[in-house]
């Protein structure tokens, strides 16, 4: 028992060093490759955005709608028993700004497109086509890890902010509806309420979301054997991770910067 968790621990902890190493090179592509004549192509940047970002505004759209109607509803009924179900609108407008729009966003993204990252990057090992990207002399980090990065850096906190925008608008629907209180009456409470420190909070964390979910499906991917299995056992497997560090490292975010 000791054994095998010992084995755990230690192949962990290789599996962060490797996610360190896959940012920092990475970084060196994304800033050194024009100079050494292997610049990151726009067009694959683009293709990677459109997919993370542009097919998933559908489901986003509908979970930040339920997720903002639901925080509407739990915290009027809350607040009624001390008649104070006016004040619901801070709680709305900070829950969704400093919380919920990011991390489901970012949950959504990783079921979403952090499986199909890893899913994709382990057919191609198994192909041995990352090989022969080596043989070719084409970095396979610049090729199959930068442009899903700048597109999750680029595309998480978009998809954030939309989540913001549409939650609180309805929230905004339910209250006006529910309370003796107009939307325009709502809207103007939210931002006066809020600030840009709030708005900073809840990007902040989606940024750091969009690099964990592209290192954890590269490292599953890289790290797949067994032919199909092996690729649907790392794609379950970097779902599972991806969702796990996004909630942990949420926790860790909110417990430095609140205190």
């Amino acid at each position: 028992m000791l054994g095998r968790l010992g084995e755990t621990v230690v192949k962990g902890v290789a599996e962060m060093g490797f996610a360190a190493v896959l940012l920092g090179e990475a970084l060196f592509w994304l800033a050194m490759g024009r100079r050494r004549e292997q610049p990151v192509r726009l067009a694959p940047i683009v293709a990677e955005m459109t997919e993370i970002g542009l097919r998933a505004l559908p489901i986003v759209t509908v979970l930040a709608v339920t997720i903002g109607i639901m925080l509407a509803i739990q915290g009027i009924y809350t607040l009624r028993m001390f008649g104070a179900e006016s004040q619901v609108v801070p709680g709305i407008a900070f829950s969704v700004v400093r919380e919920f729009a990011p991390l489901i966003t970012g949950i959504l993204v990783a079921g979403r497109s952090g499986s199909a990252l890893a899913a994709r990057l382990g057919t191609m090992r198994i192909n041995q086509e990352v090989d022969a990207l080596q043989v070719m002399g084409i970095s396979p980090v610049r090729f199959l890890v930068v442009p899903p990065l700048v597109a999750m850096l680029v595309m998480v906190p978009s998809l954030s902010l939309w989540s913001i925008l549409v939650a609180l608008g309805g929230a905004g629907v339910y209250v006006s509806s529910t309370l003796d209180m107009t939307f325009a009456a709502y809207a103007r409470q939210c931002l006066e309420m809020l600030t840009l420190g709030d708005l900073a909070h809840g990007m902040g964390k989606s940024f750091i979301f969009a690099v964990l979910i592209t290192l954890v499906g590269v490292v599953n991917g890289a790290s797949v054997s067994g032919g199909a299995e092996g690729v649907g056992r790392m794609t379950t497997r970097s779902v599972v991770q991806a969702i796990s560090a996004i909630v942990i490292t949420d926790m860790i975010f909110v417990f430095l910067v609140t205190r």
